[in-house]
């Protein structure tokens, strides 16, 4: 417990949220200087640019923190320097759900990772996530590829039956806040849902839980996947190629979590040889999707560019949710979000 917080704001932010903030926890001492770190941006994984001077402002300004609101330029290498300068620094808040990989790639040292507490903002994304999850089922359900591809022939294709959803079964891989929101949406619409996870839990709408070691077997038995996974060391390529060849013909694969959990090579070849019927990818191993991908031009591919987990309310939400962990802090109570720094999520 402690009487005052001294917060750097990291990240840009509108002055707007920023006076919600000092409102809603008039404990913090909130330190915010915009022009050191742009515009408020939908792309927050884009690098502001500071003279040198700027940047000498800006790091002074971060080594004098209590806790930090954003990972600096979201760079696990400026992290690290902060980490390395500022000894009194107790709690950094990452802006993405996955905020995790941004402490792992800074690489600090066991004492560092034990004098401070990073807390991500996870849940903040799960509806826009979970929406875009039920819309990738759909368009495989529905034939999105056959129909966009007929209507930019002009062609009046052959009718086709479409899937219903009484008639098929989901298999939600990760269940967090975001795998479990899309399996009660899935199951409100009567989809049959079923998860993959690491152990048992209480998810709603969830017909049945299998172990990871399961996860080739239920491929066999669904009609759709939807990754909703951490990017960690243990989930890397957990959509495998032995998983890709054991998977139902036709099967639809839909990815709101990290393009690491996917074998993206053997994804392409299942996709070509029609063994995966329609995937919907709103991450991809590397970022920005390269030109040369051929999941740019196969027709059963739908590509987003990271963008499914963004809504108008993202960056009030995030606030709201560190203004929440800064009042658990200053009284002592259990932070929410707070990183596993052996796996990183």
């Amino acid at each position: 417990m402690t009487d005052r917080l001294r917060v750097v704001v990291a990240t840009a932010q509108t002055p707007a949220n920023i006076e919600m903030l000092r409102a809603r926890e008039p404990r913090l001492e909130v330190l915010f200087e915009p022009e050191l770190l742009g515009p408020p941006s939908d792309n927050w994984m884009i690098r502001h640019e500071r003279t040198t001077q700027e940047q000498s402002r800006f790091e002074a300004l971060l080594d004098t923190a209590d806790a930090l609101f954003g990972v600096p330029d979201h760079s696990g290498r400026a992290l690290a320097r902060t980490v390395a300068a500022n000894p009194g620094l107790r709690w950094v808040h990452t802006i993405p759900a996955g905020g995790g990989q941004q402490v792992r790639s800074a690489e600090l040292d066991a004492d560092a990772l034990a004098r401070i507490v990073f807390t991500t903002s996870a849940g903040v994304h799960a509806e826009p996530l979970a929406e875009f999850a039920v819309f990738g089922v759909l368009a495989g359900a529905k034939l999105l590829p056959y129909l966009w591809s007929a209507q930019i022939r002009h062609e009046w294709a052959p009718r086709r039956p479409m899937g219903l959803a009484p008639d098929m079964t989901v298999a939600v891989v990760g269940l967090g806040a975001i795998g479990r929101l899309t399996a009660a949406k899935l199951a409100g619409l009567g989809y049959r849902v079923v998860g993959v996870h690491r152990h048992h839990i209480d998810a709603e709408g969830v017909a049945q839980i299998y172990p990871v070691e399961k996860f080739a077997e239920v491929a066999a038995t669904v009609d759709a996947i939807v990754l909703a996974l951490p990017g960690t060391a243990q989930t890397e390529r957990m959509l495998s190629r032995e998983v890709l060849a054991s998977i139902k013909p036709g099967a639809s694969v839909v990815n709101i979590g990290r393009g690491s959990t996917i074998d993206e090579p053997a994804l392409i070849e299942a996709l070509s040889d029609g063994r995966v019927g329609f995937a919907a990818l709103d991450v991809t191993a590397v970022e920005p999707l390269p030109g040369d991908s051929p999941l740019w031009d196969l027709p059963n591919v739908l590509v987003s560019p990271h963008t499914a987990a963004i809504s108008t309310h993202e960056a009030r939400l995030i606030t709201e949710l560190f203004a929440r962990n800064a009042t658990a802090l200053l009284d002592g109570e259990p932070m929410a979000n707070v990183v596993n720094t052996v796996e990183f999520y």
